[in-house]
């Protein structure tokens, strides 16, 4: 780090290394090269409104800004929206006004936060590094944010449950209606707690096309007991195991398979970076 540095300047060398570890170019606004990468992302790139800090590309298509702030600026980060989302609006170049862009952060280069326009509510939250160009891509090919497809979720089923484990999914997908980032669920031991669960991580795959859920347990023999329980449950709306529509991957290193859309850990197996990293949207 050079010691003459500005504040403005180690929060930018910051976002441009994580920009990269993310698997951005990044590039100057003199010398755009959209050939170099599947995602691009501009320095200081000029809009109707001023230049914005960072103007991100994926396939050439402009798809977010990112204003960023000095690392002092971290907890009233969120107060800088209004600006970012200016930026998301005003016209460039490359498109007209009332294009919007869909993807907002604001960070420091250790703080940030992301909203996606397309939400039902779009409000920012905060994330553990920026999107891949293809995580975006992927989001992009959706008609809809995996926020609005929880709100379109169909009635459950009351075949096969028990009161409490009705009473339990109805209540965490009112949650997840609400925008709610955190729900408990609490149920007496013997009330099939990992079936209510494993009956919502089924409904979250088949509705809502969630791409990866974390089933986090506190040691190996309840993981082996929960991967036992996925192989074993049959929806009450198909014939067909759950295993035979899902692929679940019990973690048994640091490696995640790509495919992978239920990952059985431990709290141990995998650490609270690597959860950030991996799982959260």
């Amino acid at each position: 780090m050079n010691p003459n540095q500005t504040p403005e300047q180690i929060s930018r060398d910051q976002i441009d290394k994580s920009l990269v570890e993310s698997g951005w170019d990044v590039q100057d606004k003199k010398s755009i090269d959209f050939n170099a990468a599947q995602g691009i992302a501009v320095h200081e790139f000029q809009t109707e409104v001023g230049p914005a800090d960072y103007f991100l590309f994926v396939d050439r298509k402009p798809v977010g800004v990112i204003e960023a702030k000095r690392e002092e600026a971290a907890q009233n980060i969120t107060t800088v929206e209004e600006q970012s989302g200016g930026y998301a609006e005003a016209a460039t170049k490359y498109t007209p006004k009332n294009t919007p862009r869909r993807f907002i952060y604001e960070s420091t280069g250790t703080i940030t936060r992301f909203t996606d326009k397309h939400d039902p509510n779009p409000r920012s939250r905060p994330v553990f590094n920026f999107h891949r160009p293809e995580t975006m891509a992927e989001l992009l090919s959706k008609p809809d944010s995996l926020r609005t497809r929880l709100q379109m979720m169909p009635t459950l089923p009351h075949r096969g449950l028990r009161d409490c484990q009705i009473t339990a999914i109805e209540n965490l997908e009112a949650s997840f209606k609400q925008d709610k980032p955190r729900a408990l669920i609490q149920m007496a031991t013997g009330s099939g707690k990992t079936y209510t669960a494993i009956t919502s991580v089924y409904r979250l795959l088949k509705y809502t096309d969630a791409k990866r859920i974390l089933f986090l347990v506190d040691t190996k023999n309840l993981g082996e007991q929960a991967e036992q329980e996925f192989m074993s449950f049959l929806p009450n709306d198909d014939n067909r195991k759950f295993i035979e529509l899902y692929y679940v991957q019990r973690l048994k290193s640091s490696f995640v398979a790509k495919d992978s859309q239920v990952c059985i850990s431990t709290i141990q197996r995998c650490p609270p970076s690597y959860i950030l990293g991996q799982f959260k949207l």
